[in-house]
């Protein structure tokens, strides 16, 4: 008998999650990308980013990230702020109802999934958690691949 191949069991895991996870985002597809969700949380996850730091976090060039910001700032989710250390420094800092956008999209996001683990047994619910946590410390960076955000100071 074959052994079951993880890796390929792993993928057809992420393609179910994110089936799952796709039709949670829907009501906003109209007025808000998925680029656009990214960007908000990634500013959200990282207050003092600038334009620079968004679009090495993207990979995109500066002027491609200026022109998301600037649809975001459009519609209101986004707002540009000099940084009160250094005022030619200017800070992207997402508004409270990019915030509240963010925080009802991983509401319903959880309420999806936890509609399917309650299909699954609670041994293989706590199995499944068991082998998450041992996934993401193996997926996490090692110490030395760690860089420091720019702009922070190392002793």
């Amino acid at each position: 008998m074959e052994q079951p191949d993880l890796a390929a069991a792993i993928d057809a895991a992420a393609e179910a999650l994110v089936r799952v996870l796709d039709p949670t985002g829907s009501r906003h597809q109209m007025t808000v990308s998925p680029t656009q969700l990214r960007v908000l949380s990634l500013l959200s996850a990282r207050p003092r980013t600038n334009v620079n730091r968004l679009a090495e976090l993207l990979d995109v060039v500066p002027s491609s990230a200026s022109r998301l910001c600037d649809r975001l700032e459009a519609i209101g989710l986004l707002r540009r702020v000099a940084d009160p250390r250094d005022r030619r420094e200017v800070r992207l800092v997402p508004t409270a109802a990019a915030e509240a956008l963010l925080r009802e999209l991983t509401e319903r996001r959880h309420r999806a999934v936890r509609a399917v683990l309650e299909r699954m047994p609670s041994r293989t619910q706590h199995e499944l958690l068991l082998s998450l946590l041992a996934f993401g410390q193996a997926a996490a960076p090692t110490p030395a691949a760690v860089q420091p955000e720019p702009g922070t100071r190392t002793a």
